[in-house]
């Protein structure tokens, strides 16, 4: 298993690219949700380009640099409208396990059952999922691990910010 390490421009390339599959798709929806972190960026870029709302909601499993942990959801998706409508969008980064997935699709319907259709958006799927999305960019049949082109931000201290060139 090979790491995999993604530019910037890879990055939008591939959100561009999931979004070309899902307007190909010809599905229409309501809403975009975004799962904070990793889905944020993803989540912003197509609310941009489909002219959706974009609600997020926020959900870690991982507490340290690669340790999985359990599953944590927030109380509530953050929305600017009270209503989320009858077909969801749900965008992440990746699947890789598919515990996150498959549990906030079953937190979704439960909260909202006005929901009829939901599906989900990724740029990778892992070939260690168990939960397979609608829309995917990238499937990955090594499992690597993605170093995605923010993470050079998880390193950063503060202190750091009054220095006259980061890198």
């Amino acid at each position: 298993m090979l790491d995999l390490h993604v530019s910037w421009d890879e990055y939008h390339q591939s959100i561009e690219l999931l979004a070309k599959q899902i307007s190909q798709s010809q599905w229409e929806f309501d809403r975009i949700i975004c799962l904070a972190r990793g889905g944020l960026r993803v989540g912003d870029i197509l609310s941009r380009i489909f002219k959706k709302p974009l609600a997020i909601l926020a959900a870690s499993s991982y507490s340290g640099d690669r340790e999985r942990g359990k599953l944590s959801i927030a109380s509530q998706v953050t929305m600017t409208d009270a209503l989320m409508g009858s077909r969801v969008l749900l965008v992440d980064d990746l699947v890789d396990s598919g515990v996150t997935l498959q549990q906030t699709t079953v937190w979704l319907r439960d909260l909202y059952p006005e929901i009829e259709e939901l599906k989900t958006a990724v740029i990778w799927y892992k070939a260690s999922s168990t939960y397979i999305p609608d829309y995917y960019v990238s499937y990955l049949a090594s499992n690597p691990w993605i170093h995605q082109p923010f993470e050079k931000y998880d390193n950063y201290k503060r202190s750091m910010l009054n220095k006259s060139d980061l890198d």
